[in-house]
């Protein structure tokens, strides 16, 4: 099953590297504690113009099933979604990333496509809030609460990112998901820019989050 979400993945990631755009897999497929739900999904960190990334994907041939803009809440960064199948997407920031948000995805851990195709598995931590370590016949499971100070040193992340999480999750599980701050499904015509553009112009929340690092 790990070796068919990374032959995804892979397929994914090297759309984008034939045009020079680095990604990263984040999730279970880096960690290698996979299951039949679990996502691929595909980060641009550091994005050209969303355009070029669209071009990457159809010159793949991959089908463009749904494009939207998601932000989490006011104070995260609104990203890019593009949606290639089911739980497989492609995701880019359309503002600055603060440090935290960056460290979010090695949090869950993330590698890269050469990573992938060298069958390499991270450490990361789970939506269970238990850190997942690769071992050469599967992985070891251990609790992250009481133990964020070892689990930043681990991944080599800030406890800020850690606590930030470990807090974000534990209110998911208690009173469960409450929703996205805002969600804009893109029409065929529309682009990320401009749409993007649009919303800072009428929400004021979205704005500031454009000028702020």
């Amino acid at each position: 099953m790990l070796s068919e979400m990374r032959n995804e993945a892979k397929r994914m990631m090297g759309a984008l590297g034939a045009f020079h755009i680095g990604s990263i897999a984040y999730g279970s497929i880096a960690r290698g504690d996979v299951s039949k739900t679990s996502d691929v999904d595909i980060f641009v960190s550091n994005p050209p113009s969303p355009s070029l990334i669209e071009t990457a994907i159809e010159a793949s041939r991959l089908p463009v099933l749904q494009r939207e803009i998601i932000q989490a809440t006011p104070s995260y960064a609104a990203k890019g979604y593009i949606e290639v199948g089911e739980k497989r997407s492609f995701s880019f920031p359309l503002v600055k990333l603060r440090t935290v948000e960056i460290d979010f995805y090695r949090f869950a851990g993330a590698v890269s496509l050469e990573q992938v195709e060298a069958g390499t598995r991270v450490p990361g931590v789970d939506k269970r809030l238990m850190f997942i370590e690769p071992t050469p016949w599967g992985h070891v499971e251990n609790p992250v609460v009481g133990q964020e100070g070892k689990v930043a040193n681990l991944l080599g992340i800030s406890v800020k990112a850690v606590l930030d999480r470990v807090r974000t999750l534990t209110r998911r599980e208690k009173v469960g998901r409450t929703g996205v701050f805002l969600k804009r499904v893109l029409a065929p015509e529309e682009g990320f820019g401009e749409v993007f553009q649009r919303l800072s112009s009428q929400k004021p929340a979205v704005r500031r989050r454009t000028k702020t690092s």
